[in-house]
């Protein structure tokens, strides 16, 4: 599938969410803290990522997904760093599925675009926020990505084979949709083989529309990420 790429100009659609779920547990960063909350250049990585929506020109109203046992350290936090961000704060659900559904399922307005994404993404550019939001309005949905810049393979049994890159896509969030077709999506059954939003709306039978990314998006998962995460801000930092 070919990523779109669109260069009109925006048109702020009647209104916009973006759903931010942070539901890690901190394991495999070797941090009894959840890295959602472990500092980067100073603050929070999930104040980055409410930030980089905020300053968006769409400016989404902002719904946060947290498992209840983390409500109040978030509280505290936002208190330490003057965080003033308005946001929604709920709970999160047994799975990544039913935090999201969660979230969907406070907002009543009609005909609005949502955008979901991963709290751990901090450096998400408010740029390509943005284009999701656009390419949602005119197509449906929106996920970003980006193309493999390694060589891939399939293990099938025992036996490899090579894959052409030049096809392969590493999905990113947000993953951004209009509201009717995501809220569809989420009235089915959940099934394990649901990895993102796109694979539950895509069970729908409808034709997903990349949106290309950037390689700065990176998702913290593992200690090395904040490195290389903090070594990108100072770089933008600097110019």
């Amino acid at each position: 599938m070919p990523i779109q790429n669109p260069n009109s100009e925006i048109q702020n659609p009647k209104s916009t969410y973006a759903v931010i779920v942070a539901g890690g547990s901190g394991t495999r960063m070797q941090s009894a803290l959840p890295k959602q909350f472990l500092e980067l250049s100073g603050k929070p990585v999930l104040m980055y990522t409410l930030e980089a929506f905020h300053n968006s020109e769409s400016s989404p109203q902002l719904i946060l997904v947290l498992h209840a046992h983390y409500h109040e350290v978030w509280k505290e936090l936002c208190a330490v760093h003057n965080f003033a961000i308005k946001h929604i704060l709920i709970s999160g659900g047994e799975t990544r599925f039913h935090s999201v559904k969660n979230a969907i399922d406070q907002i009543t307005d009609k005909g609005v675009l949502i955008a979901v994404h991963d709290a751990v993404r901090p450096l998400i550019s408010p740029a390509v926020i943005d284009e999701a939001y656009q390419c949602a309005q005119r197509h449906g949905s929106a996920v970003v990505a980006v193309k493999s810049r390694d060589s891939v393979r399939q293990l099938t049994g025992n036996v490899s084979q090579s894959l052409n890159r030049d096809g392969i896509y590493l999905v990113q969030t947000p993953q951004t949709f209009q509201s009717a077709l995501l809220k569809a999506a989420y009235e089915q059954p959940y099934d394990p083989k649901f990895t993102d939003d796109a694979s539950v709306v895509e069970q729908l039978g409808v034709q997903i529309q990349l949106i290309e990314g950037n390689y700065a998006n990176i998702k913290i998962t593992f200690p090395e990420d904040i490195d290389i995460a903090e070594a990108l801000i100072n770089k933008k930092a600097t110019g």
